[in-house]
């Protein structure tokens, strides 16, 4: 899925992410999901894969251990959106 939720309003974007996460767990399927949106990917992902610029190589994967659902308040989901952000700032430097 490419940039899914991309066009949505934050309610909307947020109420889909679980329903996407409910339909994954009842189903027991695995969805690749391809976003700019950081918080989205931390809320979603069991493992966020970073890709450097030109070409496109993976820089760093992050495993995520936090259990679903997730809270977008909890200070360690706030870390590693602040982590992956500044692995991401360190690519454009590149």
């Amino acid at each position: 899925m490419d940039e899914t939720f991309s066009a949505l309003d934050v309610q909307t974007k947020h109420k889909l992410q679980k329903q996407i996460l409910e339909i994954c767990k009842q189903n027991n399927k695995t969805i690749i999901f391809v976003t700019h949106d950081i918080d989205e990917a931390v809320f979603l992902s069991d493992e966020i894969v970073v890709l450097s610029r030109r070409p496109g190589r993976i820089k760093k994967i992050y495993e995520i251990k936090m259990e679903h659902p997730r809270n977008r308040n909890d200070p360690e989901f706030e870390d590693l959106v602040s982590e992956i952000i500044g692995e991401i700032g360190k690519l454009e430097n590149d």
